[in-house]
């Protein structure tokens, strides 16, 4: 089995020594995605949830169809926010992609991210078939 490095100019690069997917065994491992401006690195949406979950799952989009794969193939989501009463706004973003089917998800809340970031998530996706 060999792993291939998933990379897209499409979306936010990583800032750090990670990279934003990585295809293997006929999956795709998404890095955590940030609400974040393609060019500058700067949040986006500050404070806003709903927007930053809109914002995370176009990017999500993007890097999966740079691997092959898709938003439908999803099978597994990490979902880290930063206040537990955002919840609802979070959700009502979130199942907009995934009306039918969709994956198992785990969502956590946390205490602390750089300020104005509400949420990152991160997802594993099947591969399309050829």
């Amino acid at each position: 089995m060999k792993k291939e490095v998933i990379f897209t100019r499409n979306a936010p690069l990583p800032s750090g020594q990670y990279s934003q997917a990585v295809k293997a065994g006929g999956f795709i491992f998404l890095s955590g995605q940030t609400a974040r401006d393609l060019k500058t690195g700067e949040i986006l949406a500050p404070g806003n949830i709903k927007a930053q979950t809109d914002i995370i799952m176009k990017n999500i989009e993007t890097i999966l169809h740079a691997g092959g794969s898709s938003i439908s193939n999803v099978i597994k989501s990490s979902v880290f926010i930063n206040d537990p009463s955002k919840f609802t706004f979070f959700n009502n973003s979130y199942k907009k992609y995934f009306l039918k089917n969709p994956p198992v998800r785990t969502t956590i809340a946390t205490g602390y991210f750089e300020k104005g970031l509400c949420i990152e998530i991160d997802v594993i996706a099947l591969v399309e078939e050829t």
